[in-house]
């Protein structure tokens, strides 16, 4: 049911979409409304009306509530401030946190199906800590903005203009104490890019950066300790790269996996995930990480010292790729048949190039860390077209209140 008062329209709100928000109709025509959640009826304005497959609008008040809304976790971010003014990070923040991982759930499961072509529930689980703490505090990195106000603050909600906040309830308690305090000392002069970087070290430290810092500092996972540039790319979440290392561990097929074939750790960063193969497999276990930064590739060398096969190459992984597949020997065809690989892309997700190369190598395993649920089913489909079929899975909630997930899944060619 649909209708207009005052220049907005009341809409009934049927199912979650991929990016944070909800799917109603509007006269038979699909409108992506923001803040609010299946079940519910909403008066809402239309923000984009350029399209003719669909529109969009943003919830103006709540006329009937779901059962799942609860007072939004950032105040920043709540109905009560307007649309235009409304925090950007947070677009779950308003539902139970259970629910959360439901409507998670329903976004991979239909991604699966609809671009994945397969069948296939994957339950988002949850980080260990983060029912006792409400989904908060996790983050241990943040960026604000400056502008010529000199204000500094993160973004509206789907726009780029800076606007004042007096919390972070997402961020850790430090890095929430720091943002607070630069914002109040008007410390946008510090910013060399319009940007402010917060990052909490191992030993709970918070450094502040502007512009890229490729000093090192060190994050702990475990009884080991990684190297990672100051600004460099490291899991957002406090207890993201445990769980991701013991999902790879996991994730892998022991049976198939061979130590001294010509393992892949592809998009390797500072060689998180290579870590977790040596871990499992052995000082011997042959890998090599591939990540197109040289500064992350230098740390990587470092932080797999232990391994003896580990090494790191600069390269971007389609590259890489597709020269070994023009210059690889017979030998080196044979070792990269038996191998496991590590892909954690982008979240644009590998694409045809990489997943051709890898299956056209016909490697043993693929071991796929996606951070985007519909390109990850784009892959998906581009493996089983390749004769390649998606195994084990698992999905986590590593960003509390917020429309991200990632999901584990081990792909195997057809013996």
């Amino acid at each position: 049911m649909a209708g207009t008062t005052d220049g907005l329209v009341e809409l009934d709100v049927l199912t979650v979409a991929h990016g944070g928000v909800s799917v109603a109709r509007l006269e038979g025509r699909v409108v992506f409304v923001s803040d609010t959640l299946p079940g519910e009826r909403v008066l809402a304005r239309v923000t984009d009306d350029s399209k003719s497959s669909f529109w969009r609008a943003e919830t103006v008040e709540v006329l009937e509530p779901s059962p799942h809304r609860r007072p939004h976790v950032w105040a920043a971010a709540a109905l009560e401030r307007a649309p235009e003014d409304r925090a950007g990070g947070a677009e779950f923040g308003h539902i139970d946190l259970a629910h959360q991982r439901a409507l998670k759930t329903d976004v991979l499961t239909d991604a699966l199906k609809r671009q994945g072509r397969i069948d296939r529930v994957v339950e988002v689980a949850a980080l260990p800590g983060d029912e006792e703490s409400d989904g908060l505090r996790w983050r241990t990195r943040l960026t604000l903005h400056t502008d010529g106000r000199g204000a500094l603050g993160p973004y509206a909600a789907r726009s780029h203009r800076v606007i004042d906040v007096d919390a972070h309830p997402l961020a850790r308690p430090a890095i929430e104490a720091a943002a607070l305090a630069e914002a109040r000392a008007g410390s946008s002069a510090r910013s060399e890019d319009g940007e402010l970087s917060f990052a909490e070290t191992a030993d709970g430290d918070v450094l502040i950066s502007s512009g890229r810092h490729d000093d090192p500092i060190l994050e702990r996972v475990g009884d080991r300790l990684f190297r990672v540039a100051r600004t460099g790319f490291w899991q957002v979440h406090r207890g993201a790269p445990a769980a991701l290392t013991a999902a790879v561990q996991e994730a892998v097929d022991a049976d198939r996996f061979d130590p001294a074939a010509a393992n892949l750790d592809l998009y390797g960063g500072v060689g998180l995930l290579a870590a977790a193969l040596g871990d499992r497999f052995g000082r011997s276990t042959r890998v090599t990480s591939v990540e197109s930064d040289a500064v992350a590739t230098g740390f990587a060398q470092e932080n797999l010292a232990d391994w003896v096969g580990a090494s790191a190459v600069t390269a971007r992984v389609d590259r890489y790729l597709d020269r070994v597949e023009r210059s690889a020997s017979s030998a080196e065809r044979r070792r990269l048949a038996g191998a496991t690989v590590v892909l954690d892309p982008p979240r644009s997700g590998a694409g045809k190039a990489v997943v051709g190369s890898l299956t056209r190598l016909g490697v043993a395993q693929v071991v796929y860390v996606a951070c985007d649920p519909v390109a990850f089913a784009r892959d998906v489909a581009l493996f089983g077209e390749a004769g390649y079929t998606l195994g084990r899975a698992q999905a986590f909630d590593l960003f509390p209140h917020t429309h991200h997930l990632e999901t584990v899944g081990t792909f195997t060619r057809a013996d």
